[in-house]
């Protein structure tokens, strides 16, 4: 090994061996914390981005698929229907899956390749029937919260002989686990499917869950519309008949309730009106015919009424022999006469209004001051009162209970100083973490400065041992020396200059007091130093 890493290697076991004991703890937490972040994020860069290749598959095709690709040391994941594999050998799965003739379940158009030039009409029909519900199940999968579907249509015989035909029918099987679907889900799949098979009526769908309920009948439609629609026209009635009650009364004053009918049936309504006028007439026809004679004819003549053997005519007198005056006349008049003819198709929309009725609970104080004529009639117009529909305006004085609202007055005002003191507390507690935090940075940082500082401390050239610790030995201190008498005859005494060794045995001995870690090392390495010599 080099001599430059042992030094290295040497210096961080000194500075290991001269920490305490909990710099050594964090050290090892952070070099734990250090690993497992690395590790961490090395699992998370390192793992492929998946891409599905087969989508819409059984479980036993799946099973199937994950083993081929695995025999061919591709990984690969089933979820939700498909089997995802690594971007990279997305084109190798797709060939190998394609190879090994998987999937063999095939499902939607899919069933439509499988088809010889052998099929026979009915085959063909009934395969591509399959293949419609097939991939119409398979979309509707695809909903979020719809794990499973299955999708059946009743498709009638085209035939001449038969005037009417049956309508086109169709109906959805969806499982959406524990959950529950919701109205939007279910108007969503019936628009659905009734859009993608042609002549099929949205009413003629019927919905149902793995559960047995049903969510959606033949001849419904799409569910909760109605519902929905009366609902919010009964709260928006009811809102604004409130919201004038309050200003007007005072909150907490009076109640309204508001109950509303509306009609759901479309009509298409046809009126034809006829309009006389004075106009010349569109059209006229006039016949006339007159025949005159006083002859004798063949077979004897008319009468003056056009009857044979009438008005003077004998009959006895023989045939062919008629006298007297004899004629006939004849008018025919046909006139048709102009008339304005209005058409009136209209489509009544569903919807409408069709009986309504507000009750009103009132304050006997409040109503006093008002009028409960006045407050009717008031009520009645924003409400949009019709009388000819039956609707129906109550108002009710009532004394209000107010014991429950001042308990929940109280409770709200208890749990909002609960809340406060909650806050409080939480303050108080962060900031006591927070200057936990702060005292134990300042005491981490105060013990790495030290040790920071110690390790640039410079060593001290002691000399050698053995002049510092002769082997015989000490002679008697060196005596005090006096100096000579002074002009005023006084005595002084003056120390001696100390000796070198002296002066190293003193400095030695304040580095053992402040180092002690650092004097071993250095005579453990004097010693070794001597055993090699």
């Amino acid at each position: 090994m080099p001599p430059q890493l042992m030094a290295q290697l040497k210096k961080l076991g000194a500075q290991a061996n001269g920490m305490s004991l909990g710099q050594k703890v964090l050290a090892v937490i952070g070099i734990g914390v250090l690993l497992l972040g690395g590790s961490a994020f090395y699992a998370y860069a390192s793992k492929p981005d998946m891409v599905p290749v087969s989508s819409g598959v059984s479980d036993a095709d799946a099973a199937d698929i994950t083993a081929a690709l695995s025999g061919a040391g591709i990984t690969s994941e089933y979820s939700g229907g498909a089997v995802s594999v690594p971007a990279a050998q997305a084109s190798t799965a797709k060939m190998t899956i394609a190879a090994a003739g998987l999937p063999k379940q095939k499902s939607g158009f899919a069933l439509l390749d499988e088809q010889g030039i052998t099929a026979t009409q009915f085959q063909q029909k009934v395969t591509y029937q399959r293949a419609v519900e097939g991939d119409l199940a398979t979309t509707i999968e695809q909903l979020d919260g719809v794990q499973s579907a299955v999708v059946h249509l009743a498709v009638p015989e085209d035939t001449v002989f038969t005037e009417t035909k049956e309508p086109t029918k169709a109906s959805v099987l969806i499982d959406t686990g524990i959950s529950k679907a919701t109205d939007d889900q279910v108007n969503s799949i019936i628009q659905l499917v009734s859009s993608s098979v042609p002549n099929l009526d949205p009413m003629q769908v019927t919905v149902s869950d793995a559960k047995g309920e049903l969510l959606s009948a033949a001849g419904q439609g799409a569910v909760g519309q109605g519902d929905e629609q009366t609902a919010a026209y009964e709260t928006k009635t009811q809102s604004t008949i409130q919201a004038m009650l309050d200003k007007t009364l005072g909150p907490g004053k009076a109640i309204a309730s508001v109950n509303a009918t509306l009609n759901f049936d479309k009509t298409n309504r046809i009126s034809t009106t006829y309009t006389p006028s004075g106009a010349l007439p569109s059209s006229q026809t006039t016949k006339e015919e007159v025949y005159n004679g006083g002859t004798a004819g063949v077979g004897g003549a008319l009468g003056a009424n056009g009857v044979l053997g009438v008005d003077g005519t004998d009959p006895a007198a023989g045939a062919g022999t008629t006298t007297g005056a004899g004629g006939y006349s004849k008018k025919e008049n046909t006139q048709d006469n102009a008339n304005n003819t209005v058409v009136d198709n209209t489509v009544v929309a569903p919807g409408a209004v069709q009986r309504l009725s507000v009750a009103v609970m009132v304050d006997p104080t409040a109503l006093a001051g008002i009028g409960q004529q006045n407050l009717q009639q008031t009520v009645a117009a924003a409400a949009g009162f019709d009388q000819a529909r039956g609707d129906q305006v109550v108002i009710t004085p009532a004394t209000f209970d107010t014991s429950a609202a001042d308990a929940a007055a109280k409770d709200l005002a208890a749990a909002k100083a609960a809340e406060k003191s909650e806050q409080q507390w939480a303050l108080i507690k962060q900031g006591a973490i927070a200057l936990g935090v702060l005292l134990l940075a300042i005491v981490l940082l105060i013990a790495w400065r030290r040790a920071v500082k110690k390790n640039k401390r410079e060593a001290v050239d002691l000399g050698e041992l053995e002049r510092l610790y002769p082997e015989g030995p000490a002679g008697p201190p060196a005596p005090m020396t006096a100096l000579a008498p002074a002009a005023d005859d006084s005595h002084l005494l003056v120390a001696p200059e100390p000796e070198p060794e002296a002066l190293r045995r003193q400095e030695f001995g304040q580095l053992v007091d402040t180092q002690p870690a650092e004097v071993a090392n250095l005579l453990r390495g004097w010693l070794a130093a001597s055993k090699k010599g």
